[in-house]
């Protein structure tokens, strides 16, 4: 018997800071699930594109809203540290970069109520990851005979 997943939305306004002088305001929807309990999902509505979705550890979007966070594609800070005002998402593909900011409160009530959902800590008891994997690696096994 599977359960069944539970899931936590929400939609954020944030600018898109294409420069010092331009930016422009976008909606963002802010996904968890609680089949993929580590990862919160960010799907970006820029003007004329097809929405674009990142997804990287919840982790990273709790701690970054209070300091700066991540290596390498995913960054998050707060503009002010020690302030919980406004936080920095940098996404970085290849050597181009896009930066939106947001106001934190809606992102701490996003989180907040993954949070209610599947304790931070507790993921691990709800992602069975081995058993989903013995699940996955019987049944290729079972197809290979099958086939063989």
């Amino acid at each position: 018997m599977r359960e069944s997943v539970q899931a936590v939305q929400a939609e954020v306004m944030m600018s898109f800071l294409v420069s010092e002088e331009l930016s422009f305001r976008i909606p963002v929807e802010l996904g968890y699930e609680s089949c993929d309990p580590y990862a919160v999902r960010l799907t970006f509505h820029l003007p004329g594109d097809a929405p674009v979705t990142w997804a990287f550890g919840r982790e990273l979007l709790i701690d970054g809203v209070g300091r700066p966070c991540g290596e390498g594609d995913v960054r998050v800070s707060p503009v002010e540290p020690d302030v919980l005002g406004e936080v920095l998402i940098r996404l970085q593909v290849c050597g181009d970069q896009a930066v939106f900011r947001s106001s934190a409160a809606p992102l701490v009530a996003f989180l907040d109520r993954t949070d209610k959902l599947v304790p931070l800590g507790q993921e691990g008891a709800l992602a069975d990851f081995d058993a989903h994997l013995d699940e996955a690696l019987d049944r290729i096994l079972a197809e290979e005979q099958s086939a063989g």
